[in-house]
């Protein structure tokens, strides 16, 4: 388990992270989320010992942090850094083999990996011969390949296209499946919707809210529709009934005012909108971080 104890840091006159506690548990997904600038990044170098913080403690199975202990992490940071002159089986079996693996073990796990990736048949070219995405995953597979017990992915998912987000995603529920220890940091929402456990809000260094999603939707729920239409939706935020929206083109979340009714909504929409789907629901874990980051701008204009 990896442990997180009031840890500071800071940077001439900014402090980046601000008395940040935290555990993270084998057997599930831990997300540290935040916008961009929050001090994710930070936070997850100072786990690494690439950084030393100014204040606080970080254990990982109840022990200080040593340089023995990173052959059982695995960490892909948010700055890609592979060589790319060197090819990828090359690249992967070094990786593997600087964690403890003998080379033999090493490249048939890399392999195993690039088969799954569906990159077996780049095995042999240079770095720099892949794209942006197939690049990524295959530093994904060199923070995987020793098969760790603690792995840190910082903003794994940037850049990649939808079919090779769903991939690394699997990859990574089944390292939860499997009882590691994952924490991922990611501004996406949605990302951290869908795979964490728990989660640790971060806004400007501090902690924001924490706690199990099912459990943060009870404490901050609000009576919300989800509404898929055609049609032209401006008009909604306008409505008496309604308190916020988050809006795309073709589907709008919608918060109702205290003492509402989700049919005051359902009628006011459907002489407007072609409605093809009105659904109450809990609200996304975007709508609550909006709500919660707001209210504390509010508080700090005070």
């Amino acid at each position: 388990m990896l442990n997180v104890d009031g840890v500071v840091k800071t940077y001439e006159t900014v402090r980046a992270v601000d008395g940040l506690s935290f555990e993270a548990r084998p057997g599930e997904i831990f997300g540290l989320i935040g916008p961009n600038g929050a001090g994710k990044s930070t936070t997850i170098r100072m786990i690494m010992n690439v950084i030393v913080p100014d204040a606080g403690t970080i254990r990982f199975d109840g022990k200080a942090f040593s340089e023995s202990m990173k052959a059982r992490i695995g960490y892909l940071p948010e700055e890609r850094g592979l060589n790319k002159k060197v090819k990828v089986l090359e690249t992967l079996v070094y990786l593997g083999v600087l964690k403890g693996l003998d080379s033999k073990d090493a490249k048939a796990r890399a392999e195993a990996w690039l088969e799954r990736f569906g990159l077996a048949e780049w095995k042999a070219e240079k770095i720099e011969a892949l794209s942006k995405g197939m690049a990524q995953k295959v530093q994904f597979i060199g923070s995987v390949v020793h098969d760790p017990d603690l792995v840190l992915f910082d903003e794994p998912f940037s850049g990649l296209d939808p079919v090779s987000q769903d991939i690394l995603l699997d990859a990574v529920l089944e390292l939860k499946r499997r009882g590691k220890t994952v924490l991922i940091s990611t501004h996406v929402m949605e990302h951290a919707e869908r795979l964490c456990d728990r989660i640790l809000l971060v806004r400007g260094g501090k902690e924001l809210v924490s706690g199990s999603l099912p459990d943060l939707k009870a404490r901050y729920g609000e009576n919300s529709a989800q509404i898929e239409f055609d049609g032209d939706a401006s008009f909604v935020s306008t409505l008496p009934c309604v308190e916020s929206v988050r809006a795309m083109p073709r589907w709008i979340e919608a918060t109702l005012g205290e003492g509402r009714d989700s049919g005051e909504l359902l009628a006011a929409v459907a002489g407007r909108l072609r409605v093809r789907r009105f659904q109450m629901m809990e609200p996304s874990l975007h709508a609550i971080f909006v709500k919660l980051v707001e209210a504390a701008g509010e508080a700090e204009d005070d």
